[in-house]
């Protein structure tokens, strides 16, 4: 497989991820679960996908569909489309799945994935992250990670 393909891969449906996830879990994998928009790539993206990634084996991103950011940011986003979008998130090494929908939430994808952790930036608390209660009902944890000061996706959009 080349690289391209490799990469392409990664992408998949709900029905594919449920699939796979079941093959890790069999082999002892842990599965790190988190979601977003990722319109623009940042360093702050960077650096929260690298820390998601640590805490487990596997790293799976729900991406949220080009009708589902234009629902949560307005008309005006998302700025890349979904296809690319994806392909840049696929092309990280700290990711191995990348898994779209459709919904506002991830809730639908958590709750058939039911990683063994969600992960979430630190402007949310526990008891407010989607799926949080599905994990936490599995033996799973959840968890929150800072975000790098003075880089966000807003920012960036501002000064354009």
């Amino acid at each position: 497989m080349n690289h391209l393909e490799h990469i392409t891969a990664k992408i998949v449906d709900l029905t594919q991820a449920h699939t796979i996830i079941e093959q890790w879990r069999a082999q002892g994998e842990t599965v790190v679960f988190t979601n977003g928009c990722f319109d623009i790539i940042h360093k702050g993206h960077v650096y929260y996908l690298a820390q998601a990634r640590d805490l487990g084996t596997k790293l799976i991103v729900g991406l949220n569909t080009d009708e589902s950011v234009r629902a949560l940011k307005g008309t005006n986003r998302p700025v890349k489309e979904l296809e690319s979008r994806a392909l840049t998130l696929a092309a990280f090494g700290c990711i191995d799945l990348i898994v779209p929908f459709a919904e506002d939430t991830p809730q639908k994808v958590i709750e058939t994935l039911i990683p063994h952790v969600l992960v979430k930036g630190s402007d949310y608390c526990v008891n407010t992250i989607v799926g949080a209660d599905v994990v936490l009902q599995n033996g799973g944890s959840v968890q929150t990670i800072d975000f790098v000061q003075g880089f966000s996706s807003t920012n960036y959009f501002n000064k354009m």
